[in-house]
């Protein structure tokens, strides 16, 4: 056995290896692995990733010495705004073209700084909980499948399906009961949240409570100065707002919680699992809606159409490698040459107008821009060329007495 795929699994290498490092988001699947985990011979290590989204140490710990295993956290956000989330504005990164794509942009840091941390540990094993009903399954095994780790991985939730009810009523017994009011999953970073499960379940009959929402909530105090949002990208990399430099993680959060507060970047759609069932997630991408609205605004007025539409084919290469966990094959390598020296030709603004639920631009300016700012006086100008280059050829009149 190298791969962990069931609970039972798990508690053969609690009793036959000497150190586990398990993935641990201080959620419900990976507070009962640390259940499972509590009388384990062997030594335990929790790792939290913080991408972003704040990771709360102090509940974390709670729980970790609850099960006396050590919590160590990691800060990864730089790493994962650099290496995932530009590269998802310039592939324009949706999930067939309805939600930006997120928890597929945070598997590889998640799996690299795991790895990293379990060679440094000498861990035999390398846990994660994600289910048959989560792509995250495929996303992450794939990563630890073609890492440089020797030890045991996988989740035990691939053959092992506990109840969120089972869960939570040993994690109860346990002595914890803040799971009781916990109702759906979620996997949030800096670029999204995400909810699902839970009373998500049906997608026939279900509402998303508004207190689950953090970023896209009515909230007039953190609205801007006439409503208006101005974005700069400099050859493709977004490095200011409203004509004030900002690094691109501060951009993010700023754009969540400023254009989030006009309830702007709420998403409702479908993810698919293995075998093309369908499972409904909901989530909340404020930032993400309007930087990639904003990059597509500006390479269609300055790139050529022809390119444009190569490029919409790389695009969609470039993202479906992401959401099968194929980061780095070569078709992604190969897409992304193509994206990223495109991207060398974006340098411009957008300006919107936010109004509630919506981001509306209201001026484009391009660097090297196709397209036109006087139609009236466009047309008189190349009416008058195209008719000049056309003296040299028989006149209609002439044509017409020939054939006579």
């Amino acid at each position: 056995m190298r791969k962990i795929r069931s609970i039972n699994d798990v508690r053969v290498l609690a009793d036959n290896t000497s150190h586990i490092l398990t993935l641990f988001s201080g959620g419900l699947d990976s507070s009962y692995i640390l259940e499972e985990l509590k009388n384990s011979k062997a030594k335990v290590t929790a790792l939290a990733i913080d991408l972003g989204d704040g990771v709360d140490e102090s509940s974390l710990k709670k729980i970790t010495n609850h099960f006396g295993v050590d919590l160590v956290v990691i800060d990864a956000r730089k790493e994962f705004v650099e290496h995932s989330l530009v590269s998802a504005i310039h592939s324009q990164a949706y999930y067939l073209g309805d939600y930006p794509v997120s928890s597929s942009l945070s598997r590889p840091i998640i799996v690299k700084k795991a790895v990293e941390l379990a060679n440094k540990l000498n861990c035999d094993a390398v846990i994660h909980t994600a289910n048959q009903s989560q792509n995250s399954l495929r996303r992450l095994n794939g990563a630890l499948e073609t890492s440089d780790f020797k030890g045991y991985y996988g989740s035990p939730y691939e053959f092992s399906a506990i109840t969120r009810e089972e869960k939570t009523a040993v994690l109860a017994k346990s002595g914890l009961l803040s799971f009781q009011n916990r109702n759906v999953s979620g996997d949030s970073n800096l670029w999204c949240r995400e909810f699902e499960s839970g009373i998500l379940d049906d997608p026939e009959n279900f509402t998303m409570p508004e207190n689950l929402y953090t970023w896209s909530l009515w909230n007039p105090d953190n609205h801007l100065p006439d409503d208006k949002l101005k974005i700069t990208f400099h050859k493709g990399y977004p490095v200011s707002i409203n004509d004030q430099a900002i690094n691109f993680m501060d951009m993010i959060n700023f754009l969540n919680i400023h254009a989030g507060s006009y309830e702007i970047g709420r998403y409702v759609g479908f993810d698919h699992l293995d075998d093309d069932e369908k499972v409904l997630e909901i989530r909340e991408a404020p930032a993400a809606s309007v930087l990639m609205n904003a990059y597509k605004l500006l390479e269609t007025a300055i790139l050529p159409t022809d390119v444009l539409k190569t490029k919409s084919t790389h695009n969609e290469i470039w993202t479906q490698e992401a959401v099968e966990g194929r980061w780095g094959s070569m078709l992604q390598k190969a897409s992304y040459a193509f994206t990223s020296y495109t991207a060398e030709y974006i340098s411009g603004s957008i300006t919107f107008k936010l109004s509630r639920g919506q981001a509306l631009a209201n001026r484009i300016v391009a660097q090297a821009p196709m397209y036109l700012r006087d139609r009236d006086n466009w047309e008189v100008n190349i009416t008058k060329k195209r008719s000049i280059s056309e003296i040299s050829t028989p006149k209609l009149k002439t044509v017409i007495d020939q054939v006579a």
